[in-house]
């Protein structure tokens, strides 16, 4: 009897398990990698959304730079936004940057985020080293995704052990501006790992176009 009983638990808990990594993630931790002008908007519309981002690049000179750009951008949004309202739109500028944390350490940041966005150079050589150093640390659960226009995802997914987790999330320049974002999944993407980059995309107030992969540096738009 007793083994019945710990054969049903066992079933109870398996298929328990199963259900809850069928549904998608809500994303709220993102960390960017990349200050450029593509890393600091995304960091940017990230924040100003309600979600808590890192942002990540080599130098704090950088970072710095990076940081002050956003601030400059936000007072845009703000003065156009809060044109009647100034002290409403000062409160969410401070607001917005409060969410934004920066660091020169990828591998020590990555390990609560949901979303990881990389926005570096475009060499697939970086970008393997990158996410291949990132798997070992990030929580199973996180999500890889990379800003490329002109590298196959395919090859980039390849190099971590994520594949079911990694698509392409191609943001517009300028970021905060520019409304259509592509979800690029591969043939590897998992349909949870689409919906919740589509629904992160919606978050932010863009206009998601899901696509897949047809062959390298193509991509086919799903109606």
């Amino acid at each position: 009897m007793a083994f019945v009983t710990r054969q049903f638990v066992r079933s109870v808990s398996s298929s328990s398990t199963a259900s809850a990594s069928a549904k998608k993630i809500i994303i709220k931790h993102v960390t960017v990698i990349g200050g450029g002008l593509m890393g600091a908007g995304i960091a940017q519309v990230a924040a100003a959304t309600g979600h808590t981002v890192m942002l990540v690049d080599q130098t704090e000179d950088i970072l710095a730079k990076s940081r002050k750009g956003i601030e400059e951008s936000l007072r845009k949004v703000a003065k156009k936004k809060f044109a009647e309202n100034p002290k409403a739109g000062d409160e969410f500028v401070e607001k917005t940057l409060n969410s934004i944390s920066t660091s020169t350490d990828a591998a020590s940041v990555v390990h609560s985020t949901d979303l990881v966005v990389e926005a570096i150079v475009e060499n697939l050589k970086m970008k393997n080293e990158l996410f291949k150093r990132l798997d070992k640390f990030a929580s199973e659960h996180t999500i890889f995704a990379s800003n490329t226009s002109s590298l196959h995802i395919t090859d980039i997914a390849n190099a971590t052990t994520r594949q079911d987790r990694f698509a392409g999330l191609h943001f517009f320049n300028p970021v905060p501006m520019m409304k259509l974002v592509e979800v690029i999944k591969t043939p590897m993407t998992s349909q949870k790992t689409t919906e919740s980059l589509i629904d992160f995309s919606k978050a932010l107030g863009k206009h998601p176009v899901s696509c897949k992969v047809m062959h390298p540096r193509k991509t086919s738009t799903l109606r």
